[in-house]
C-alpha cells in the first residue's frame, strides 16, 4: 500500500496511530483503577511526522496563547497531545475531541495554545506546567528520545507514602525488593517529592529536578509521575512500580507491619541481576 493509498484511509485525526495509542493508554489506567473521578493526565510529544498528519484537522483559528508560568526553550515550537483539565480517562477513548486535545508551544517555549480537540471551551490539564517542565527534563536526559508522561493515582505507591520515609533511597530499595523485575525496570530508582499543592509551577520544578536522574517519580500522598518514549513502555513502568507497592504493603501487612523479612532479595542478587542483563544499577541504593 502506497502512502496515498494508506492517507485515504485516516478519515478523522482518531484514525491516527498516536491518538489511539493515547487513548488506549487512558482506557488501560482507568481500568486499573488508577483514575477515579478526573483524577491523573496523559501528555505527549509528537514527531514532526504525527504533526503533519494531524495538521489537516488543525482548527482553521487556533485558539488564544496561554502563558504557563514556567518555560522550556528546548521545546519551542512542539506540539502535544493532552488530556484535558476536568476530563474523566474513562471518556477519552469514547470522546476525544471532548476531552483531548493537541497544544502548539510559542517560539520562546513559554506559552501554547490549542490547535485541536479540548471542544466547548476545555482546556489541557492543570498539571501541564509540570508535565511540560519534565518533558523539557527528559528531552535533555534522553537525546529526545522520551515522549510520553503519565500522572496516575496509583493506590499502592500512595499507602507507601504514608508509611515510608520521603526519599528516593528509601523508596527505591523496598520497591527493588519486592520483585526480581524491578531492579531491570527501573535500574536508576524513583525520585520522591514530599506532599506539595499539583498544579502549579513549585511542583513542576520540584519533580523536573527529579526526572533529570528518574524516569518516574512518587508525588506523596498523591500517585505516580512516570516518563517514557512511548506509550507502551511508559505504561509498563508505572504499572511495575505500582505492582511492586502493592506487593509491599500486602507482605508488610501480612508480616505483623514489621519490615523484618523471613526472606529477600539481597544486595548482591540485585547488582547481578543489573550485570546479566547488562544495565547499570544506581549503586547509591545498595
Amino acid at each position: 500500500m502506497s502512502d496515498n493509498d494508506e492517507r485515504e484511509f485516516i478519515m478523522a485525526i482518531e484514525d491516527l496511530g498516536f491518538v489511539q495509542g493515547f487513548c488506549r493508554l487512558c482506557t488501560d489506567g482507568w481500568l486499573q483503577g488508577w483514575h477515579e473521578r478526573n483524577g491523573g493526565n496523559l501528555t505527549y510529544r509528537m514527531t514532526d511526522e504525527e504533526v503533519e498528519a494531524a495538521r489537516p484537522f488543525f482548527a482553521s483559528e487556533p485558539r488564544p496563547w496561554v502563558e504557563m508560568g514556567v518555560a522550556g526553550e528546548n521545546l519551542a515550537g512542539a506540539y502535544f497531545l493532552s488530556t484535558g483539565s476536568g476530563k474523566y480517562m474513562r471518556n477519552v477513548a469514547e470522546d476525544p475531541a471532548h476531552n483531548i486535545g493537541i497544544v502548539e508551544i510559542n517560539e520562546r517555549g513559554t506559552a501554547y495554545r490549542i490547535v485541536w480537540g479540548l471542544l466547548d471551551g476545555a482546556k489541557p490539564t492543570s498539571e501541564f506546567p509540570s508535565h511540560f517542565m519534565n518533558h523539557s527534563v527528559r528531552v535533555a536526559a534522553t537525546d529526545g528520545a522520551d515522549r510520553v508522561i503519565y500522572h496516575a493515582h496509583t493506590p499502592g505507591i500512595i499507602e507507601m507514602s504514608f508509611i515510608v520515609p520521603l526519599t528516593p533511597r528509601d523508596f527505591t530499595r523496598r520497591l527493588w525488593q519486592m520483585m526480581t523485575e524491578c531492579v531491570v525496570v527501573f535500574p536508576a530508582g524513583v525520585g520522591v517529592v514530599s506532599w506539595m499543592v499539583p498544579g502549579g509551577p513549585a511542583i513542576a520544578e520540584a519533580t523536573s529536578k527529579l526526572m533529570a536522574t528518574y524516569s518516574t517519580a512518587v508525588w506523596a500522598h498523591h500517585g505516580l509521575f512516570a516518563a517514557g518514549p512511548d506509550f507502551d513502555t511508559t505504561f509498563g513502568l508505572a504499572h511495575t512500580v505500582e505492582k511492586a507497592a502493592q506487593l509491599y504493603v500486602a507482605a508488610r501487612a501480612a508480616n505483623g507491619g514489621s519490615e523484618d523479612w523471613l526472606n529477600k532479595i539481597e544486595d548482591a542478587g540485585l547488582v547481578q541481576t543489573c550485570k546479566d542483563f547488562g544495565i547499570v544499577i544506581n549503586r547509591d541504593f545498595i
